[in-house]
């Protein structure tokens, strides 16, 4: 990716040792943002996520008219009356530019959407689509894509649609997160594809019946949200468990032990499945007291994994096979296509870069170890593969990472927190 210097990634001179505090789920902190918008009263939200995807949902709820103010980690959110005309700008956080419009549907005005220059790639088809058979008015100039404006009537009719979410999760959660409001709250049927990250759904779901809010999703591929009130609540967000991925993967790596403080011992969140995913590629993992520790056994086993309920893991879990022992394959996973960039084209050409032997296949990768060396890792405005360059360049002498400044999208604070672990 050109001849620009990188940040060098701090090389382990040993077994990788420590424990590991990580910021709020950007997953978590972005639907109850969105919750909190279109609530009943005033919600009180700790331990919310300071990042870029947070700064552009906030930015985006308060020009639609919200209230958001902040004291001492504190953030209040106020609901207020919806109004355009506004713009919303959403860099190339996937949560706002897809929970955003079925809320800004509900103003009264024109909402106007834009975004990263890659973020006007990114397919909004298909929840446009649902929103126009939903009763709203959207101008996309016929490309169901950024930039396109939402014209909102003050309500909105609801009622039934189908779409193809085999995309992303995100089309159905965006409209469960809103359709309470609709007039006639949302009757959702998926029609395609498996729709991937399951556990995304799982978190929208619950986050709706913590506040009130009927939704049944007893039936395959249908999820019925009744209209109603959503309920103001005051919530601590749980830490991100899938920013944990690359501190765990330091002990898998190195034969050491990293502890992350505060994880759950019940959660939707994907990154949950790291304790099996990691016990697979060998490594001894324990939960206690609220502390994750993986232990790192010196040994590395290839796996076969179907990743596709928890895909945004797969940068970190494919920086990790190819130090392994034997070959991997990493399945269920070709909507990693369409994320912040092919993820799947991204690492293999970052990875083959690198002396990596890696295939993409209909719905995965194929990554076969050889040994590997310095280079520079392209991360393409991806925080994940920022995270995998990182991880890699614990044992690639020479690594430089391009652009390390992109993981503020979920975790400003990663190069000092990764500096601090690895010493």
């Amino acid at each position: 990716m050109g001849t620009q210097q990188g940040w060098p990634a701090p090389r382990a001179e040993g077994p990788v040792e420590g424990r590991v505090t990580v910021p709020g789920s950007k997953s978590i902190s972005n639907r109850a943002l969105i919750l909190a918008a279109i609530s009943d009263g005033p919600s009180t939200l700790s331990g919310l996520l300071a990042a870029r995807d947070t700064s552009l949902m906030r930015s985006a709820l308060v020009a639609l008219g919200v209230g958001i103010t902040e004291q001492d980690g504190l953030v209040t959110v106020t609901p207020g009356s919806l109004k355009g005309p506004a713009s919303v700008d959403c860099g190339l956080a996937g949560t706002v530019m897809r929970f955003v419009p079925p809320v800004a549907a509900l103003a009264d005005g024109e909402v106007a959407f834009d975004g990263d220059e890659y973020a006007r790639e990114r397919p909004m088809d298909v929840i446009l689509g649902a929103l126009r058979t939903l009763g709203v008015r959207i101008e996309d100039h016929g490309t169901g894509r950024m930039p396109y404006s939402v014209s909102g009537a003050g309500s909105v009719r609801g009622g039934k649609v189908t779409l193809d979410a085999s995309g992303s999760s995100q089309f159905v959660s965006a409209l469960l997160l809103a359709g309470a409001r609709y007039d006639e709250g949302v009757d959702l049927r998926h029609d395609g594809k498996p729709v991937p990250s399951q556990p995304h759904l799982d978190m929208s779901v619950g986050m709706l019946r913590e506040r009130g809010v009927h939704v049944d999703d007893s039936e395959p591929n249908r999820w019925v949200v009744a209209p109603g009130p959503i309920r103001a609540l005051d919530s601590a967000i749980e830490p991100d468990l899938s920013n944990a991925a690359p501190f765990l993967a330091a002990a898998v790596i190195t034969g050491g032990s990293v502890t992350v403080t505060g994880w759950p011992s019940a959660t939707t969140q994907p990154g949950d499945h790291l304790r099996e995913i990691f016990t697979r590629f060998g490594a001894e993992v324990s939960l206690s007291g609220g502390d994750l520790t993986v232990r790192g056994t010196g040994r590395i086993q290839g796996v076969d994994l179907d990743l596709g309920e928890v895909g945004e893991l797969s940068p970190v879990l494919a920086a990790v096979a190819a130090l392994a022992d034997g070959p991997s394959y990493l399945r269920g996973i070709a909507h990693l296509r369409n994320h912040e960039t092919d993820r799947l084209a991204a690492l293999e050409t970052e990875l083959n870069a690198l002396g990596g032997d890696v295939n993409q296949t209909d719905d995965g990768l194929e990554i076969r170890p050889k040994p590997l060396h310095s280079g520079l890792f392209g991360t393409y405005h991806d925080h994940r593969m920022a995270h995998a360059a990182a991880v890699l360049g614990l044992v690639v002498a020479g690594l430089e990472i391009e652009n390390i400044a992109t993981t503020a999208k979920t975790m400003p604070e990663f190069p000092d927190l990764w500096s601090a672990l690895v010493g």
